[in-house]
């Protein structure tokens, strides 16, 4: 295990019975990078990450994610990571802070470094006069930043975003990234899908899937580039036409 290779992918595949959801790609991901995995809804995106994060056992290929293996090793891995989900991680009966005090607990931290945290997440997400409020009556923008907070909680390696953006607003599209780049900034790798084109500007590398396959893999400048266009979302446009 390269340990500078916080991912590293070779010929991971999920079958449905003949149907290829992923089909043997490969890959790897460097430490405190953003890695964007980009795709049209029904591409493969979120089967892939599933098997990365130790939910779906693969059916071929090779994958190991903070040094350890997706076959053997998937409750170290997900001990190793955060994760936040397409359709929110929180729970919506819980308060601000009592869903901070679950996610800790759960993350093995002591009730002092909960208590510690809590008031420097709170503090930094301007949340003081909703702590006590549940979570369910927060806009979705609050609720989506709170939940990557939570998801750094535990100070992981790696955190796993599956279409964190869906659904909010631009500024606080804007708002999400910039607290994505602070966490890279910081050390932790940042895995990110997205159909949002524009949002793959943002990433220090893109690969992008096509029918379960990695038809491209880059940085964005090179594959606009190399594709002689202008834009990540001309770029798609070719891959999938293609």
């Amino acid at each position: 295990m390269n340990k500078n290779k916080v991912i590293q992918v070779e010929e991971l595949t999920k079958m449905f019975g003949d149907f290829a959801a992923v089909n043997a790609i490969t890959f790897n991901v460097e430490k405190g990078e953003i890695f964007g995995f980009l795709g049209a809804n029904g591409a493969g995106k979120t089967t892939a990450m599933k098997m990365l994060i130790g939910i779906s056992k693969p059916t071929s290929g090779k994958a190991a994610v903070a040094g350890y293996d997706v076959f053997t090793n998937a409750e170290d891995i997900k001990k190793s990571i955060g994760y936040m989900s397409q359709k929110f991680a929180l729970y919506d009966d819980l308060t601000v802070k009592e869903n901070i005090t679950f996610f800790g607990g759960i993350y093995g931290l002591s009730r002092k470094q909960i208590k510690e945290k809590s008031k420097v997440l709170i503090e930094e997400l301007g949340l003081e006069n909703v702590a006590n409020k549940l979570v369910g009556a927060l806009p979705l923008g609050w609720k989506q930043k709170l939940s990557f907070s939570v998801a750094l909680l535990h100070d992981p390696k790696i955190v796993f975003l599956d279409e964190p953006t869906g659904g909010v607003d631009p500024i606080t599209r804007r708002q999400f990234w910039e607290m994505i780049y602070k966490a890279a900034h910081n050390g932790t790798t940042v895995f990110v899908t997205t159909h949002y084109m524009d949002e793959a500007e943002y990433c220090d590398r893109v690969s992008i899937m096509v029918n379960g396959k990695i038809e491209a893999l880059n940085t964005p400048k090179k594959l606009k580039e190399y594709f002689k266009v202008d834009n990540m979302n001309d770029v798609f446009l070719k891959l999938a036409r293609e």
